[in-house]
């Protein structure tokens, strides 16, 4: 499927900002199953320092905002062919190895509300039924809604909250299936939604690793594997490690933030 998208993220802030810098992880990689055929990031505000490759091999954008800038405006624009490949990515590459898939973080461990969704969960046999039997305990234990606004919520606060969004449910897969013994990590990208071309927000998901398929997605909002609606773009131990913008800035000024997304199919 061919994918055009098109993704503008713009910042407000109330007094000039004297200085701040960005990490911008929003540069899709071609790989078996997807190939970027064109790619751009501009900003309206800043200016790019470096670009490098991070520990899970993600392409990353360090900017920093111009001096005293009160609106900053980063837009991504490209277009990307993908495969359904039934949410199976391959072998595992980059420079984290993995057995650290494994580790517990402050978004992803696990408390007295995680035991208590693993206590009733019936196993069944073989490792796909399972993730995919867990994918679904989850969603019907933790509904998704749009109440949910955080994208920083642990795994217990989104399960004492009885709902969440794509964030918390992908939070959520990640601990229990490590709890279980399969590595597993957070996945945000972008997903062409059916009768909707405009959207407000990118989208996430997990991934397990699964002796000998490697990496498999696991979408648990949409009760599915990523297929080829779905746009692979940053990995991680969990949302911090792949959110599309993440950094620092001085100045107390309050921040607003507005996300435009067009993710549409071409002919």
């Amino acid at each position: 499927m061919h994918l055009k998208i098109s993704h503008t993220t713009s910042y407000h802030y109330d007094t000039p900002v004297p200085y701040a810098l960005q990490q911008l992880r929003l540069r899709p990689k071609s790989r078996p199953e997807q190939n970027v055929i064109s790619w751009d990031v501009t900003v309206d505000g800043g200016q790019r320092q470096v670009s490098f490759e991070d520990e899970h091999a993600n392409r990353v954008d360090l900017i920093s905002f111009d001096a005293g800038v009160e609106t900053i405006v980063i837009t991504c624009e490209g277009e990307v062919e993908v495969t359904d490949n039934n949410g199976v990515v391959g072998k595992h590459t980059g420079f984290t190895p993995l057995w650290l898939f494994n580790r517990t973080t402050k978004l992803t461990k696990p408390g007295t509300g995680l035991r208590a969704l693993m206590s009733d969960f019936k196993k069944p046999e073989g490792d796909l039924a399972m993730l995919h039997a867990m994918s679904d305990h989850i969603l019907e234990k933790v509904p998704y809604s749009k109440e949910q606004t955080s994208s920083m919520l642990t795994v217990e606060q989104a399960l004492a909250a009885g709902h969440g969004v794509c964030q918390d449910h992908a939070h959520i897969f990640i601990s229990a299936v490590r709890q279980m013994g399969y590595p597993a990590r957070y996945v945000s990208g972008y997903l062409m939604m059916d009768g909707t071309v405009e959207q407000n927000a990118s989208h996430a998901w997990a991934e397990a690793y699964v002796d000998g398929l490697g990496w498999v997605g696991f979408d648990v909002s949409n009760g599915q594997s990523p297929d080829a609606r779905y746009v692979r773009v940053a990995t991680g131990l969990d949302y911090s490690q792949a959110a599309p913008t993440s950094g620092m800035r001085f100045g107390d000024g309050p921040e607003s933030m507005r996300v435009t997304l067009v993710v549409e199919q071409q002919q």
